[in-house]
């Protein structure tokens, strides 16, 4: 049962989701808020901020795309996307913008409630208490800080907990799917395993700056990634 001070934004033009979702979510001790439409979100983000948001893509106004961009461009709060089965490549970039999970309409309000549980217990981990130090490289998962080369580089909470993760154990090979255990802590029978893959790549942009030479999560190919320390 999530604590009451848990509150949820649901963004989605239509009224029976909206409505089915935020009873359930209700039920499930969250405290949750809804909007119809972009601009209408954005003014909620501001005056009531949340804990976590659940956002369609296909909203009018500020479509879902352009707010997730926004939000992400000022702070890390957890989003999950809502998109329609055939919404493939807006899915990808939804994930690439920083979204941290994605529920695929239909869904069943029971999945949604878990994903948002998930999200919302890996967004504030327990950290491990000592700075990870590779070779120009510093993980600090206590001030969740990524430094390479004296430069502080911005991650998302679930780029840092992968990175962290896989840096924890250097040369361990991890399949997508227990990668999606561990770090989303959900099941790949929910989630897609090439989520594990769009956060990988942006971790690499990130972190190489520029050069392949810096590479820090290798591919085993048709077994998972790897942290070369």
């Amino acid at each position: 049962m999530a604590s009451p001070a848990a509150r949820v934004l649901v963004v989605d033009d239509e009224p029976m989701i909206r409505e089915v979702v935020a009873k359930y979510l209700e039920r499930e001790g969250f405290e949750v808020d809804t909007a119809a439409d972009g601009r209408k979100a954005a003014d909620l983000l501001e005056a009531r901020p949340p804990d976590l948001m659940v956002l369609d893509l296909m909203i009018p106004g500020i479509d879902g795309l352009e707010l997730l961009a926004s939000v992400r461009r000022r702070s890390d709060l957890p989003i999950i996307l809502l998109t329609a089965k055939g919404e493939e490549s807006d899915r990808v970039l939804g994930l690439e913008l920083g979204a941290d999970d994605y529920v695929a309409k239909p869904f069943s309000p029971r999945e949604l409630a878990a994903r948002v549980r998930s999200v919302l217990r890996r967004s504030t981990p327990r950290p491990i208490e000592s700075p990870m130090t590779f070779d120009g490289l510093l993980i600090d998962p206590v001030a969740r800080e990524v430094i390479v080369d004296g430069q502080v580089i911005e991650l998302t909470a679930r780029e840092f907990d992968l990175l962290a993760f896989l840096a924890s154990s250097p040369r361990q090979v991890f399949s997508r799917a227990q990668l999606l255990q561990q770090v989303w802590d959900s099941s790949p029978h929910w989630q897609d395993p090439s989520t594990v893959t769009v956060h990988v790549g942006r971790i690499r942009q990130k972190i190489e700056l520029g050069d392949e030479a810096r590479r820090r999560i290798e591919t085993v190919f048709g077994v998972g990634y790897r942290f070369e320390p």
